[in-house]
């Protein structure tokens, strides 16, 4: 159909749509030195922008100078680089909180208050209290076998390559107290002794292994 159709006067526009056009076509571009028709509109920048009527909060632009403002547009404009870099991080996510992956084993199951969830099986607490234990067993061995030099380091101290970081440290001080020459009256052996201890102790801290 075209302009000159006897159909097109027919054409009803609804009232509030009519008005809106009218309003767009009389709207001049904001983009100084323009005086076109601007039906675009985009949002204003600035530390006043919030605060504006909400009729005040865009401006207006024709074909031409909206596409100019689009390219120029920088989101981050007057943040700072730390604020920008934090966006751009939960901007990953969604900004939504996310937690690590397998906290405690549980994804975070374990921080849960017993006022907050019903549990009368106890099989929550059951399986937190078994993951925390075996958590506090892994940590407390070494986080290697022992090399040769350090098995025989063991050896010195009474101790098996199965030893626990907690049982070597316990067995080096009783071993101390034991031979220190105040409760064995300067016996030679005892130094002898005392001297072993102390070097075997001090290798096993020096290689990294207790």
């Amino acid at each position: 159909m075209t302009k000159d159709s006897k159909y097109f006067d027919s054409i009803r526009i609804a009232p509030q749509k009519a008005k809106e056009r009218a309003k767009l076509n009389h709207r001049v571009c904001d983009w100084p030195n323009c005086d076109s028709p601007a039906p675009h509109r985009a949002p204003k920048r600035g530390p006043t922008a919030d605060d504006a009527k909400p009729n005040d909060k865009f401006n207006w632009f024709c074909v031409a100078h909206i596409k100019e403002h689009n390219k120029q547009y920088n989101y981050f404009e007057g943040m700072s680089e730390e604020d920008a870099r934090t966006y751009r991080e939960q901007a990953a996510t969604g900004h939504r909180p996310t937690w690590q992956t397998g906290v405690d084993g549980s994804f975070g199951i374990s921080k849960l208050k017993p006022e907050f969830y019903e549990d009368s099986l106890g099989v929550v607490n059951k399986r937190t209290q078994a993951r925390v234990t075996a958590n506090r067993d892994k940590a407390d061995m070494p986080k290697r076998a022992p090399r040769n030099a350090e098995r025989k380091a063991l050896e010195a101290l009474g101790l098996d390559e199965f030893a626990s970081l907690p049982e070597i440290k316990t067995r080096y001080k009783d071993l101390v107290k034991k031979f220190h020459p105040d409760r064995n009256g300067g016996d030679r052996d005892a130094e002898d002794r005392l001297h072993h201890v102390l070097q075997a102790y001090d290798y096993l801290k020096k290689s990294g292994f207790c």
